[in-house]
């Protein structure tokens, strides 16, 4: 096989990231068993599939190996599982930076809410809408930056499996509701989940409906994430630029915001009635 098909087995690693660390680890004893087995880089290629500048880029913690590459290797290296037992120290390399820290906190919250203004929520986008998203940004994200881009956001999708449940709240403007991104079928499954996710005890999902005269959301999108030990994080990009914010004058800010806006749209109720009227037109 001609090339590194880094697509189909390794994502890349951007070198300030400060997973890299994990990542040459996994590389260097991926190394280590192959040498154990007298295998040169060349010849271990072959059985791998690969190409011998892929194997060395894996190995030097510059690439991060997917669960099938490790799998593979696992195998033939006759490892005993130990290699796939280390699937666990670069699952989380495999997503952005950015979507990791977001995670993170998510994984870790009791409450979170959410207001967006132009797309749905990541956590409430289907892999359809989602896709259909990333194809078509401008400039056009390479195959890899759409499937790391879409591995991150699916997983954040977890926070609807966790037990005990979070409390989660959504508003999204009636425009995000509307667009049918990805065409007509997308748009329904689209619909559907919505209305699914909608019915959990523990998820409230609001529309703003454009109309609204008074609208304490234009200032942009916002996040609010609060934890079991009282502390929360706010996220604002128009207000306080790309970071998290966590000054306590600043959640202030964010939680009047986020509570106005929440009396300002259409109650839970009326939302979904809102959104099956939508999917009923649709």
């Amino acid at each position: 096989m001609h090339g590194d098909v880094a697509d189909d087995s390794s994502w890349a690693l951007d070198p300030e990231d400060d997973a890299q660390p994990s990542v040459e680890m996994v590389g260097r004893q991926l190394k280590l068993w192959r040498t154990a087995a007298g295998l040169r880089a060349a010849d271990f290629a072959k059985l791998m599939g690969y190409s011998e500048g892929l194997i060395y880029k894996i190995e030097q913690g510059v690439r991060i190996p997917r669960p099938e590459y490790l799998a593979k290797a696992d195998r033939i290296l006759n490892a005993g599982g130990k290699l796939v037992g280390m699937r666990g120290d670069v699952e989380q390399a495999r997503y952005p930076k950015r979507v990791r820290d977001l995670k993170r906190w998510e994984d870790d919250a009791v409450e979170l809410g959410s207001y967006e203004n132009h797309n749905l929520s990541g956590l409430l986008q289907t892999s359809e809408h989602m896709r259909a998203l990333y194809e078509m940004h401008r400039p056009a994200y390479s195959k890899e930056e759409m499937d790391r881009g879409m591995a991150g956001r699916l997983a954040r999708q977890s926070i609807f499996d966790r037990a005990p449940a979070p409390a989660l709240t959504f508003v999204q403007e009636e425009v995000s509701i509307l667009r049918p991104i990805g065409g007509r079928m997308v748009h329904r499954r689209q619909l559907e989940r919505l209305l699914e996710v909608g019915q959990l005890r523990n998820v409230e999902i609001q529309v703003m409906p454009t109309d609204r005269d008074d609208h304490a959301g234009m200032d942009g999108r916002l996040q609010l994430l609060k934890f079991a030990d009282g502390s929360v994080v706010g996220h604002s990009l128009d207000a306080f630029g790309p970071r998290p914010v966590s000054d306590p004058k600043l959640i202030r800010i964010v939680e009047l915001r986020y509570g106005i806006i929440r009396s300002q749209a259409l109650t839970p109720r009326e939302s979904l009635a809102f959104i099956e009227k939508v999917l009923e037109e649709t």
